[in-house]
């Protein structure tokens, strides 16, 4: 069996591919090129990140690859269903980079309720000549503990982020389309464990009141999750953080609504134009910005690819 890992895979998955005599090419492949590659090398196996799509023709073109796995969580680069209609076993790692995702949606929170952001950006410019005029523009700061963590969508990332926000003492509310209850356990380093229940609502109205931190993890959507609507429905003052999908957040109206002063700050880690973010996002000061960083740490990849291994190893038996 061969494995293109066109996004690149981590050693450990590379590993224990190779342990189990599977072999994996480690070419980085033009999207153009990719049909003729796999072909011409007999692959078995594509794996893909965000960079690398499968499409129809592809799939078409390739009869005999076997398996295309995601790196990652959501599969909207892959034609999820024709590929299964056409004999291909699809994969992902729904739970490896969770973590990761939710400790950065933590941090941005961290960074505008202390104007991390900001401070870092003038630092550089203004702290030799204007310490004391941004020390006293930055004083109007929050702690999380004890506000309200409000988050949007209840899978894995969800979850993660709930855990933080009760390990850092906040309150807890989740909105999802229908209610759902979830048991959240969080392990100490001495081996103890403490369960949450957690009973998401449907209620927006609930939901928005009187919540201070708003994270949105949920999977692509059609429409925006949040638009003009969800943000009447939001408290003065309020913090976003978008680590999902660009297109789940209405980003021009956030725009209007920072500068009405409803969203005191947001963070993107997603933009609607990706990978060309507006200029209008870039250069707005209220604004935590990062380049779709979600799940790229050392320890999320690492899972990722043990994950994606173990599951094309057990593939491979049924084939």
């Amino acid at each position: 069996m061969k494995v293109l890992a066109n996004d690149g895979i981590s050693k450990a998955g590379e590993l224990a591919l190779k342990k189990a005599g599977i072999e994996v090419l480690d070419n980085r492949v033009a999207q153009d090129h990719v049909i003729n590659f796999i072909n011409e090398n007999n692959v078995d196996v594509l794996l893909v990140r965000s960079a690398t799509k499968v499409r129809q023709d592809l799939i078409d073109a390739c009869p005999n690859l076997k398996i295309v796995g995601r790196g990652g969580i959501g599969m909207d680069n892959i034609d999820v269903e024709y590929a299964i209609e056409k004999g291909l076993y699809v994969i992902n790692t729904p739970n490896a980079s969770s973590r990761s995702v939710a400790e950065l949606v933590i941090a941005h929170f961290f960074s505008l309720a202390r104007f991390l952001h900001e401070s870092n950006r003038l630092m550089p410019l203004e702290g030799d000549t204007h310490f004391n005029a941004l020390k006293k523009s930055f004083n109007n700061a929050y702690e999380l503990s004890g506000k309200t963590l409000g988050v949007i969508g209840f899978g894995s990332i969800g979850q993660e982020v709930v855990k933080m926000g009760i390990s850092l003492g906040m309150k807890v509310k989740v909105l999802t389309r229908k209610p759902k209850t979830k048991t959240i356990s969080l392990s100490f380093f001495d081996g103890q464990t403490v369960d949450f229940e957690i009973t998401s609502s449907n209620d927006t109205d609930a939901f928005y009141k009187d919540t201070d931190f708003i994270s949105i993890n949920t999977p692509k959507t059609n429409e925006y999750v949040i638009d003009t609507p969800e943000f009447e429905k939001m408290e003065d003052g309020v913090f976003i953080v978008n680590t999902a999908r660009g297109g789940v957040l209405n980003e021009v109206t956030l725009v209007n609504y920072i500068e009405s002063g409803k969203v005191a700050g947001a963070a993107l880690d997603v933009f609607e134009t990706e990978p060309t973010p507006e200029l209008i996002l870039l250069m707005n000061p209220n604004l935590s910005l990062t380049p779709h960083l979600g799940g790229n740490t050392i320890d999320a990849q690492e899972k990722i690819g043990v994950e994606l291994a173990e599951q094309i190893i057990e593939i491979k038996k049924k084939l």
